[in-house]
């Protein structure tokens, strides 16, 4: 057994990144100010976005994105249940009602076809979530949203480097698409806590830009830089969801990394698919169809809870006293009480969502893990099974 307690997760960063972030603090611009701007700019660029807007987390990302695309009160915005909570938080606090459609177990994406079957006349748009940094497949989402005039928001926490067909997630992808991405400490790249959201419609990155500085016309940037402007109008009220210097001096330095810990990632993946691929107790994550390339944020396999003759959570808990972190991503949303308050359902609505949340496990992966770390995974995994 290991003798120090190993993470599900755990940031890398450089000495450089918190040079910038002390260089910031000491410029006595620690808002958003000059080197967020650069971010928003680099980040545009890695995508291939028209627009990226930086915000204080991906939280206020998504939220940002709802109001900006004007949903409210009956409205309907459908969802996936396996996603964190934030997802359908941001729907909630425009008034508009979360509905869900089930998933597939082997992506652990939403079904294109289940949400054609839940549109009516009420629904006004698609938040698909990029699960583990496995893609959606955009192209049938993007048809049925023509078809039915859905906006779309991709809720890419979790894709940072990933790809579609060839094409970023975050890429422009039309009119009245954003993707919403995460720099939680857990994601491929953080800021400690930060968002983006990316878009190639000019009027929603103007609103965005808007909504985010508490309604106000014009960024602090802009009214206080040296040849900027203090006058500003209110057109709409908005709330404070911009991001700090601090925060984006990290994200730049992260940025040129984001390649390099990704291949870190896969590399770790690829041990534990070979290692783990004849374990007994053990399903693991099945690759899609569709062309893609997966940004694994995070490793997910299944605890085969009939084959082993314990829970997923007991998995867990006997990992832990062999100093193996790991973690649970996600429960189904509609099996917690406020969200099965909301949609009316309940355990049994939502079959692929349930086996899934019933046996899903996230174990420890980070580029800063060491190949003896990972070893140690995968014995605790088959001494665990064993």
């Amino acid at each position: 057994m290991r003798k120090d307690f190993l993470p599900f997760s755990k940031p890398s960063v450089k000495e450089e990144a918190i040079a910038e972030a002390a260089d910031s603090i000491r410029s006595g611009w620690l808002a958003m100010g000059p080197k967020t701007i650069k971010f928003e700019e680099e980040f545009a660029a890695y995508t291939g976005a028209s627009f990226a807007l930086s915000a204080n987390s991906a939280t206020a990302g998504l939220h940002c994105a709802a109001m900006a695309l004007e949903l409210g009160a009956g409205d309907e915005v459908i969802t996936t249940p396996m996603t964190f909570a934030a997802t359908v938080n941001a729907v909630l606090f425009t008034g508009a009602k979360p509905v869900f459609a089930d998933i597939d177990r082997n992506t652990l994406n939403i079904v294109p076809e289940n949400i054609e079957k839940l549109v009516t006349p009420r629904t006004k748009a698609v938040i698909p979530v990029h699960f583990a940094g496995m893609p959606c497949d955009m192209d049938k989402i993007e048809a049925i949203a023509e078809k039915y005039n859905l906006a779309i928001i991709e809720d890419s926490a979790h894709a940072l480097g990933a790809a579609y067909k060839g094409r970023k997630i975050g890429a422009d992808r039309g009119m009245r698409r954003l993707s919403v991405f995460s720099f939680h400490p857990t994601k491929n790249i953080t800021t400690g806590e930060g968002g983006m959201i990316c878009t190639q419609d000019e009027d929603l990155a103007e609103r965005i830009q808007v909504l985010r500085q508490n309604g106000m016309s014009k960024g602090a940037w802009n009214r206080y830089a040296a040849k900027g402007n203090s006058n500003y109008d209110i057109p709409f009220p908005g709330l404070k969801y911009t991001m700090l210097d601090i925060n984006a001096a990290i994200g730049r330095s992260q940025l040129t990394q984001v390649d390099e810990f990704n291949a870190r990632r896969t590399e770790i993946v690829n041990v534990y698919k070979r290692e783990l691929a004849d374990v007994r107790g053990i399903i693991l994550p099945k690759p899609a169809p569709w062309e893609h390339t997966h940004s694994w944020h995070i490793f997910t396999p299944f605890i085969d809870t009939d084959a082993l003759g314990f829970s997923r959570d007991e998995f867990m808990a006997r990992m832990k006293t062999l100093n193996i972190g790991t973690a649970l991503h996600y429960q189904a949303l509609h099996l917690f009480t406020c969200y099965g308050a909301v949609t009316g359902m309940k355990r049994g609505d939502l079959p692929e969502a349930e086996y899934v949340s019933d046996r899903i496990v996230s174990l420890p992966l980070f580029p800063a893990m060491t190949d003896e770390d990972v070893s140690d995974v995968v014995e605790a995994v088959k001494k665990v099974c064993k």
